[in-house]
């Protein structure tokens, strides 16, 4: 006969129903008690010449039930139940052998004493073999008797439905019952009803068990409905339905790009000139207005920013930063006492207009840029100069061209700065460069911003540039601007950039882990020169 504890892991696996009644635990057609000692020896126990100590059914058995539970939790409940519980050093393993997952483990004891393994096994006898007390025996005196009943049952089990029904003998409920009996009946029946808990049928037609609560008591539940609120998630709070953010959003992004290409902001239209009122010097002063106690906002927007003068319910929507700076600053008009007649009435003085907004400087944009070629042959393009200057990665334009990528006019790429020690993290700060292909598009002001210009060999690359000589050397460009050259490193150098004062950079076809000191080198190469020649630019 099987041990306890594999007949436990088997029916376990199979998912078979375990029966508990009253001390016994059943399995199949055999059950043992509960306090049933299995063959698996509990951690720690043994030691010193102690006797083991092993674990009772009851205590696996509520061990598998509540395997899904933190330990804490099932040594809590365990110990409300005075049930034993499993160790935490056993709980591992011995849920691995009962799910069948391993085959044996450490606690497991396979020469466990014979009690163990024979047990105090009850059979269970099923209800055909039960024997009955003689004077609790049906008596069948006539077998015959019995054999008829058995044919009529039979045939009224095999006769159809509509036969068993009798239609001839059914009668009206008036003329079966009376009148009372029948009200009687109906009285008894909702007395009944009224003490019975309706069980509700969920059905594809039926109205929810909730939804039933409430209609039938309305007014009760009425003030509990008017104070439901829809729950929001982190996800639904940031999901406005009345405000589109688009037009203020984008808004701020034109400005803060025109402001980086040095451009003048568009200016909100002023609006018309209100018209005119009647001459100021017939206007009647107007009298102290009374104190009334439900009106306090004419006093309460005097004390609330003191003597700044700020508009608490002013906005900033729609305008650009140079508008707001100066609208801040302007200073206040002083308003002038009033005069005095010789008779010594007041006399108001004319408003006086206000100082028209200050001018914009044109003193330009600082932030630098970076020239690169037109040409598709060149290894660094619109379409991943960001790549190469941003991430410091090196990225062929022919991928970027089957990602789907389409080259822009210019870009606007963003290098990352500490100016103080590398480990001080909240010292980091951007700074924007720009970046195009298009040259002959800058005004002649913008020149003083190019601070690089990467060569790709032929002199054709200049034409239209300033500062270039009659015979196309680009040599007196090169001493306004840093040049570049950037190759692969297992082709030769082109004879003209071999001529010019141009620093090479050279990338590996495959090895993409060295394209980042080449292009830090880059930038400290273009940190040095600006420095020296372009302070005043933002870098």
């Amino acid at each position: 006969m099987a041990d306890v504890l594999g007949i436990l892991r088997q029916f376990h696996m199979e998912q078979k129903e375990i029966v508990v009644r009253g001390d016994y635990v059943t399995f199949g057609e055999f059950s043992w008690p509960k306090s049933m000692q299995t063959n698996y020896v509990a951690c720690g126990s043994g030691k010193d010449g102690e006797a083991r100590e092993y674990y009772t059914l009851e205590c696996l058995l509520f061990f598998l039930m509540h395997a899904q539970l933190p330990h804490v939790v099932y040594v809590r409940k365990a110990a409300s139940e005075h049930i034993p519980v499993v160790r935490r050093p056993d709980r591992k393993d011995l849920l691995s052998y009962l799910n069948g997952e391993v085959s044996t483990c450490m606690g497991l004891e396979r020469t466990g004493p014979v009690q163990m393994r024979l047990g105090q096994v009850v059979p269970v006898k099923r209800a055909a073999e039960v024997v009955l007390p003689e004077a609790k025996r049906a008596r069948v005196e006539d077998e015959e008797a019995v054999r008829q009943d058995q044919e009529r049952l039979a045939a009224l089990l095999q006769a159809p439905k509509e036969a068993s029904v009798c239609t001839e003998r059914l009668k009206p409920l008036s003329e079966a019952m009376s009148v009372d009996k029948i009200a009687e009946i109906k009285a008894k029946r909702m007395a009944k009803k009224k003490t019975t808990i309706k069980v509700d049928i969920e059905g594809p037609g039926a109205a929810p068990t909730a939804r039933r609560f409430v209609d039938a008591d309305v007014e009760a539940t009425r003030e509990i409905v008017s104070r439901e609120r829809l729950g929001r998630t982190r996800t639904t709070i940031l999901q406005s339905t009345g405000k589109t953010f688009r037009d203020s959003i984008f808004a701020i992004l034109d400005s803060v790009k025109a402001r980086e290409a040095g451009q003048a902001p568009e200016q909100p239209a002023a609006p018309k000139a209100a018209a005119a009122g009647p001459p100021t010097g017939c206007t009647q002063p107007q009298p102290p207005s009374a104190y009334d106690r439900y009106d306090q906002e004419r006093f309460r927007h005097k004390k609330d920013t003191g003597d700044f003068h700020i508009d608490t319910k002013g906005t900033y929507h729609g305008l650009s930063l140079p508008s707001i700076t100066a609208s801040v600053f302007l200073p206040q008009p002083q308003a002038q006492p009033p005069s005095q007649t010789p008779g010594g009435q007041a006399v108001p003085r004319p408003l006086v207009q206000t100082r028209p907004p200050l001018q914009q400087s044109n003193r330009g944009s600082g932030t630098p840029i970076i020239l690169i070629p037109a040409a598709p042959t060149s290894l660094i393009t619109m379409l991943n100069a960001t790549d190469l200057l941003q991430d410091l990665s090196f990225v062929p334009s022919e991928a970027k061209k089957r990602q789907g990528c389409r080259p822009a006019k210019e870009t606007l790429i963003q290098r990352s700065k500490s100016p103080r020690p590398a480990w001080d993290s909240a010292s980091t700060v951007r700074v924007h460069y720009r970046v195009m292909d298009q040259p002959l598009r800058l005004s002649p002001g913008d020149w003083d911003r190019v601070v690089a210009v990467f060569v790709q060999g032929p002199t054709w690359q200049f034409k239209g540039w300033p500062w270039r000589l009659p015979d196309g050397s680009p040599d007196h460009i090169f001493a306004h601007m840093k040049a570049f050259h950037l190759k692969y490193d297992h082709l030769p150098l082109e004879p003209n950039v071999h001529k010019w004062d141009v620093t090479v950079l050279e990338v590996s076809t495959h090895q993409r882990h060295s394209d980042r000191p080449v292009f830090l080198r880059f930038w400290e190469t273009l940190d040095s020169y600006m420095l020296k020649h372009k302070a005043h630019l933002r870098f």
